[in-house]
């Protein structure tokens, strides 16, 4: 097969497909290029002979783009491996210093801004809290903390940079009384452009995506992904969101909204339905410690400052659990997951005791006829949604396998 040829698509591979970017001074990488650097991500410590069984691509192919990637140093050499018989075989990696990439987390109480290294470990981070999300003050704080955090990277690590990511909940101007903000401010988000007015402050390409869909990509690609390769997954945050994965691809459907998870109909304590948000939210725990003295401001700050509340907390857990296991059970009866992956913006402590309060939960839920997930904790944590964001670039212009986190996709061209 020469490198102008595309390998024909196997049954036990994600079926790999590219979005669009646009060019900056880091250029678009051909389709077979990417293919090989998807795959050094998902299984890094590769050989070339496995590259080229894998992906149908002659090993003469793979010699080609393997050499033309190391020489722009996206990959590297590990410590040969020697066998019984034969030369001994050279594992390729990532290089982490290869490319770098903005990550944007917009919350109802907080942002985080970080960069992002290639193989997807945080360097740099910024943190602000607010009542509410202004638009402006936003615009400003993603504008200045990239400026701030350049002035912390070297020549190399700038000119290295593939783009912004910014993971958002849409229709942020929804649930403004939950969050306390004045009548009619958050209003001025309905016609704002974040992704257009961003660009128009910073020298890189600017992606956008839901916040919870954000989280749930960068589990997939960073998390549990190479484990479940279909799962419903929970992220709690201010409000709870979440995400679908099928094959190995989060699906969005027709529209970009599926698997909200928030809107799913759950029994409360009363037996009243409600919306799982209304249950299951950070800012129901917001209420509930107000209500008992208690200053919610730690929930705000970084995760790691979270302290044990006492008995609002051990309420929230058990509604929260009690609600989080039936939106299982009812996504379980439409499709047979693998697993039901629960994270979110609280320290690791916390999201260990509501799976446990979730497994809990299923002892009192009629199960006849479901098939019950694992119900297991999420590995990237409380920064899913600021890493998600972060691939957005670095997946447009490296890697094939974009629809864990694009809805809009096209076919690249080969080489």
């Amino acid at each position: 097969m020469s490198s102008t040829e595309q390998p024909a698509p196997r049954s036990d591979l994600p079926q790999f497909v590219s979005a669009g970017g646009g060019a900056n001074q880091v250029r678009v990488r051909a389709y077979n290029e990417r293919l090989v650097l998807s795959l050094v991500r998902r299984q890094g410590g590769i050989s070339k002979a496995d590259i080229a069984r894998q992906t149908g691509l002659s090993a003469q192919t793979v010699s080609v783009i393997m050499r033309a990637l190391e020489k722009d140093e996206l990959l590297i050499r590990g410590k040969p491996i020697r066998g019984k018989v034969g030369q001994p075989s050279v594992p390729m990696f990532l290089n982490p210093d290869a490319v770098f990439s903005f990550g944007v987390k917009i919350g109802r109480r907080s942002a985080d801004l970080i960069l992002m290294d290639f193989v997807g470990k945080i360097r740099l981070q910024l943190h602000r809290t607010y009542r509410y999300p202004e638009p402006r003050e936003i615009l400003a704080f993603i504008a200045g903390g990239i400026a701030e955090l350049e002035g912390r990277m070297s020549v190399e690590q700038k000119a290295n940079v593939a783009g912004v990511g910014i993971a958002a909940p849409f229709e942020l101007w929804n649930w403004a009384d939950e969050v306390g903000a004045p009548h009619g401010a958050m209003d001025a988000w309905r016609n704002f452009d974040l992704q257009a007015e961003v660009a128009g402050q910073v020298p890189y390409p600017v992606f956008l995506q839901n916040d919870a869909t954000s989280a749930c990509g960068a589990e997939l690609v960073f998390g549990l992904g190479s484990r479940y390769p279909d799962f419903v997954y929970f992220y709690v945050g201010s409000f709870i969101g979440g995400g679908i994965v099928l094959n190995s691809t989060v699906f969005v459907g027709r529209t970009g909204t599926a698997g909200a998870i928030g809107p799913l109909p759950v029994r409360n304590k009363q037996g009243e339905t409600r919306q799982l948000l209304e249950i299951a939210s950070i800012f129901v725990l917001e209420n509930l410690l107000r209500e008992g003295g208690i200053d919610p401001q730690p929930l705000w700050y970084a995760a790691s400052d979270w302290i044990d509340f006492g008995a609002p907390l051990d309420v929230w857990i058990r509604d929260s659990a009690d609600a989080i296991a039936q939106a299982t059970v009812a996504a379980s009866s439409i499709i047979d997951f693998s697993a039901a992956v629960i994270d979110g913006g609280f320290p690791d402590w916390v999201r260990h005791r509501l799976v446990a309060a979730v497994n809990k939960s299923f002892e009192r839920l009629d199960l006849q006829g479901i098939q019950v997930p694992e119900i297991v904790e999420g590995v990237v944590g409380s920064q899913a949604r600021a890493i998600g964001g972060a691939s957005l670039p670095i997946f447009a212009r490296y890697l094939t396998d974009q629809t864990v986190l694009f809805k809009e996709i096209e076919h690249a061209e080969g080489t």
